[in-house]
């Protein structure tokens, strides 16, 4: 669904992603997990196809990421919020309803009950807490039922309930054969994903199930997993 090849990505002389090589499958959550400022934006950007890149292939079913063709078919949550803050919940998702064949308003009002905004429908987005403005903007997202979704950190400043509901969604999501790739710094959530991609610096080091990485590490947990990988690659650079 998703193919990366030897991506890499320069902000001025600065190397960002340092030739990464990835493959994601349909029907599946993936999660790209790593620090702030490690390159998890910019390689999402990438996949959606609004990031310059100086090297490599980025191909989104079948097409050269960024084709016109794949306009419709790629949801997109980024993490500012990108929604319009002097229309209504309702109003926002309704719009961007609007902009693809088949999607009702029957359709926008179902999607802001899954993300738990149909209490505040009626409410300006510019009102809204930060928690309830990303879930305006995931409503957006989502309300197409796109074949790819992109989601870049959309559980940050949820409640637990929420984020459970949300990690629901995209399990739900992906059954039905959507490819779902969520970004995190939150270790806790990568056992809910099927694949995940470790990047740390601009690299990917580690891309494999969560089963798979602790049985490599041997770790009793993800996070301790991940800690594990990042020294023993700067024990190996040395």
């Amino acid at each position: 669904m998703i193919e990366v090849r030897d991506l890499v990505v320069k902000r001025g002389k600065r190397e960002v992603l340092h030739g990464i090589s990835c493959s994601i499958s349909s029907g599946s959550v993936t999660g790209l997990l790593g620090p702030s400022g490690s390159g998890k934006t910019t390689l999402m950007r990438a996949i959606v196809g609004v990031q310059i890149v100086a090297s490599g292939q980025v191909t989104v079913l079948g097409q050269p990421a960024g084709s016109a063709a794949l306009r419709s078919k790629i949801g997109y949550l980024t993490q500012d919020p990108s929604v319009y803050p002097d229309l209504t919940v309702r109003e926002n998702v309704r719009f961007f309803a609007s902009l693809y064949h088949g999607v009702t308003a029957a359709d926008a009002d179902a999607t802001i009950d899954n993300v738990g905004l149909a209490g505040a429908a009626k409410q300006l987005v510019g009102t809204l807490s930060g928690g309830q403005h990303a879930r305006a903007s995931l409503a957006c997202a989502l309300v197409s039922r796109p074949p790819v979704l992109i989601l870049d950190e959309p559980t940050v400043g949820q409640d637990p309930v929420l984020r459970e509901d949300l990690w629901s969604q995209f399990r739900a999501a992906a059954a039905a054969g959507t490819t779902v790739l969520v970004s995190s710094h939150v270790m806790d959530e990568a056992g809910r994903c099927d694949r995940l991609l470790l990047i740390r610096d601009g690299d990917l080091v580690a891309d494999d199930s969560p089963d798979a990485i602790l049985a490599m590490t041997g770790a009793k947990d993800l996070e301790a997993s991940f800690l594990h990988i990042i020294r023993s690659r700067e024990v190996s650079a040395r």
